[in-house]
């Protein structure tokens, strides 16, 4: 039996990743979500606790990880970044092995990485999906949002590779343009993936 086809997927904020990843799952296809893990591992009983909480003891609240006084270490603390990263990524990283071993039976496996590039997981991948769309589409999408404001979606799009770097690279560019146009993208997708697979 061939081992599951796995596709990176990401897009930069407001992009429509979430819908798209939805689409997946929808037609059937696995998705490991990297936010979803990062908030299990943060949960009560998850396996970033005790890690974070031996560097950070001030960041566990009610048996948690209290991700305002994470920030608030990472403000104060230029240290403080790499040292989170350095000990969540390997959990992270066996959370989407794990999810990969309980799925290796289906032809196509998606993993939803909002800094793919970013982190170098495309070379962890064997073809990756950019979802796009078009700045102003994007704009008003994001400022949309509850709470949201110019400055944060300016500091956030700082943080990320501008799309098109991203589509430069990707295997796969999907326009999220509408929602029927997009499931219809992604369920072409599946089929060449599962063709080429086979």
């Amino acid at each position: 039996m061939t081992r599951p086809y796995l596709l990176g997927l990401t897009g930069s904020i407001g992009m429509g990743k979430s819908t798209t990843a939805g689409f997946f799952a929808e037609s059937g296809v696995p998705v490991w979500d990297a936010d979803a893990a990062v908030h299990r591992l943060y949960a009560p009983g998850g396996a970033a606790v005790p890690v974070l909480g031996a560097l950070f003891p001030e960041a566990i609240v009610a048996g948690a990880v209290d991700r305002a006084a994470l920030k608030a270490r990472i403000a104060a603390d230029p240290t403080a970044l790499p040292r989170i990263e350095a000990a969540v990524h390997p959990l992270v990283t066996a959370d989407r092995a794990a999810f990969i071993a309980a799925h290796s039976g289906a032809p196509l496996i998606v993993l939803d990485i909002p800094l793919l590039f970013e982190t170098g997981a495309e070379a962890q991948v064997d073809g990756t999906l950019v979802v796009s769309a078009p700045a102003d589409l994007q704009r008003a999408r994001v400022l949309a949002r509850p709470g949201m404001t110019e400055a944060h979606f300016a500091a956030i799009l700082g943080r990320q590779m501008p799309d098109a770097e991203k589509r430069r690279r990707a295997t796969w560019v999907i326009e999220t343009t509408g929602l029927e146009t997009t499931r219809t993208a992604v369920r072409d997708l599946i089929d060449t993936i599962r063709g080429r697979h086979a």
